[in-house]
């Protein structure tokens, strides 16, 4: 599986977020700022809101999982997905040399 990169490097994240955060106060609302700063860098108002939203719940502004907490969830998902993996490969092959030592035993 390849990995995915991102169009928009964590700098320029980070720059508009702090624009938002900046020009909040010039705009009726946090959304009309939101799509100003995003027609500026060339993003849509939905991907600029859900920096805005994620830099608010890694600061605790915002009820939600920060994105360490989420980080390290995924973590322990994948680590539990491959020792349910690893189980499964020996129950499988635990079961098939029982039936072949009882084969073996057995007279024919």
């Amino acid at each position: 599986m390849t990995k995915r990169t991102a169009p928009f490097s964590p700098e320029v994240r980070e720059c508009a977020v702090r624009r938002v955060r900046d020009h909040e106060g010039e705009h009726g609302s946090q959304w009309s700022a939101i799509r100003s700063i995003a027609a500026r860098i060339g993003c849509s108002g939905e991907t600029q809101t859900s920096w805005v939203r994620r830099s608010e719940r890694d600061q605790g502004v915002r009820p939600g999982q920060t994105t360490d907490e989420r980080e390290r969830i995924t973590a322990r998902e994948r680590v539990l997905r491959e020792r349910r993996q690893a189980n499964e490969i020996l129950r499988k092959a635990g079961a098939y040399v029982a039936v072949a030592e009882r084969d073996r035993r057995s007279p024919p």
